[in-house]
């Protein structure tokens, strides 16, 4: 057997009927750009289990030929430059919200591996609610969760995982379960739940568990690849930096001290159903853009052809008003029609005359971002709304202003605004509380942005009072009426000076 000459990131030995290849995987990249200086080696101090856990992930992801389909979600902990080793798609998050970041990723992307990378304190303190309720949905994703038992980056706190008796700088007597509680097993936790597909613990404390590790890693990634559940692989990983040991001793104290408190095992390898019998009708881009749309149970016209591409709309009033639900109710709207929406609420504390506002997005395209900086319309259901949200209206929008008029020292700014005393209206028809749905239909009426026909199908669905819901039909249509009404005479104010 020869061995030939060292070359850049590979060392290749032959003999007569087969050729080993050691080389830094695809999935890296050639260069680490994070320093000019050092293109060639990362920040993790030396011993540090990252680096191994890395290489594991990279090399599972280049077998599997899907580094081009890979969604690499980093954390915030000593792994936050994890974009700057992996080739492949990359997504910084906020601390602990990896799993929910993870979701959006895989739920608007469902053919890609997305991969969500965490440490102790970003998964198992702030992050907790985001990884267990990630698992108990069954999203699609993998998590590797590196558990070195510290905050490491930080300067060594205790962590959710932190052994009981371990010192550290914020437990300085060694944690105590009569203080600080037990430390959390978080395989043990997810394994409770019904939906996890794999579960399984590995440690980086020797060549031989390096290999399970290696195993475990690459068949967490198989299940999602094949379409599985909720994967998850924890990794017992070294710090000597932050443990005050050298990187022999590290692995050491894994082995002897970590494994015996986390136990390695495979706690969840398991197909699982999950009922799919509530599925939303999908609407393919080629219906959307063509407008070809089956015609739904619910009644709404198949074929309607918005002449909008998008349309932004924020609705602003006191608490009490419905401005929220009529958020909710345009939302709903625009599902039915085939349209991607968001609505995006904000409120005070208070149920009623705090302030409240929601963002309605309808588009034909995929919404990049629920809020709204810039919206279209503006539909103000009182003057303390008018005059805070106006002038964020783009020129040549509009605004709806629940009033019969303008304030006298309004300045108009560079948008159309209609007028209408919704409140009026509301009670001439015998209740006060359908003021939104008057608005609601003097929206539809001048904008034309969604069907009448589907508002009346949205309602019947939303409200169960026979009563209420004939009061609604009327307000709708005495919205319609009433700008059909202002156009006709021509009470619509402008920028450019047109008089009430």
């Amino acid at each position: 057997m020869a061995t030939h000459d060292v070359i850049p990131d590979q060392t290749q030995v032959t003999a007569d009927n087969y050729e080993l290849v050691h080389a830094k995987p695809e999935t890296f990249y050639r260069e680490f750009e994070r320093k000019s200086d050092l293109r060639h080696q990362t920040h993790y101090c030396p011993g540090c289990g990252h680096g191994v856990a890395h290489k594991l992930i990279a090399e599972a992801l280049e077998d599997l030929g899907v580094q081009n389909e890979t969604i690499l979600v980093s954390p915030v902990g000593c792994s936050v430059f994890a974009y700057y080793y992996f080739d492949v798609g990359n997504v910084q998050v906020a601390h602990g919200r990896a799993p929910a970041a993870a979701t959006g990723l895989k739920r608007a992307c469902p053919d890609k591996i997305v991969i969500a990378y965490q440490g102790d304190g970003d998964l198992a303190a702030i992050g907790t609610a985001e990884i267990v309720h990630a698992a108990n949905r069954g999203e699609k994703i993998t998590v590797f969760f590196v558990n070195n038992a510290i905050y490491g980056m930080t300067g060594g706190q205790m962590a959710p995982t932190t052994l009981v008796g371990q010192r550290s700088t914020t437990s300085p007597w060694g944690r105590r379960p009569v203080n600080e509680g037990f430390p959390l097993h978080m395989c043990e936790l997810l394994a409770s739940l019904e939906t996890p597909v794999y579960i399984e613990r590995v440690a980086l404390s020797d060549n031989k568990n390096i290999m399970k590790a290696r195993r475990a890693v690459r068949r967490a990634l198989e299940l999602q690849k094949a379409g599985a559940g909720f994967t998850f692989v924890e990794i017992l990983s070294p710090c000597p930096t932050i443990w005050g040991k050298d990187p022999v001793e590290a692995r050491k104290w894994v082995a002897e001290t970590m494994i015996p408190n986390f136990p390695l095992n495979v706690f969840r390898d398991r197909k699982v159903e999950i009922p799919n019998n509530n599925v939303p009708p999908h609407k393919t881009v080629e219906e959307l853009v063509t407008g070809e749309r089956k015609v739904a149970a619910e009644g709404v016209v198949a074929g309607r052809n918005h002449h909008l591409r998008e349309m932004g709309i924020k609705i602003a009033g006191f608490g009490g008003q419905g401005v929220l639900l009529l958020g909710q109710l345009l939302a709903e709207m625009g599902m039915r029609e085939g349209l991607e929406v968001s609505w995006l609420p904000s409120y005070g504390p208070e149920m009623r005359s705090g302030s409240a506002h929601c963002h309605v997005c309808l588009s034909k395209e995929r919404i990049g971002s629920p809020l709204l900086s810039r919206p279209d319309v503006l539909v103000a259901m009182n003057e303390i709304s008018l005059r805070k949200f106006a002038a964020q209206v783009k020129p040549g929008g509009m605004i709806l202003y629940g009033r019969d008029s303008l304030p006298s020292d309004f300045e108009i700014p560079q948008a159309q605004v209609v007028c209408i005393p919704a409140s009026e209206i509301a009670d001439k028809l015998g209740a006060a509380k359908v003021a939104n749905v008057v608005i609601m239909g003097a929206l539809l009426e001048e904008t034309e942005c969604l069907s009448s026909a589907t508002a009346i199908k949205v309602l019947e669905a939303k409200v169960k009072n026979p009563a209420l819901l004939e009061l609604d039909r009327k307000a709708l249509d005495a919205g319609r009426v009433f700008i059909d009404h202002t156009v006709a005479v021509g009470a619509v104010t402008q920028a450019d000076g047109f008089a009430q």
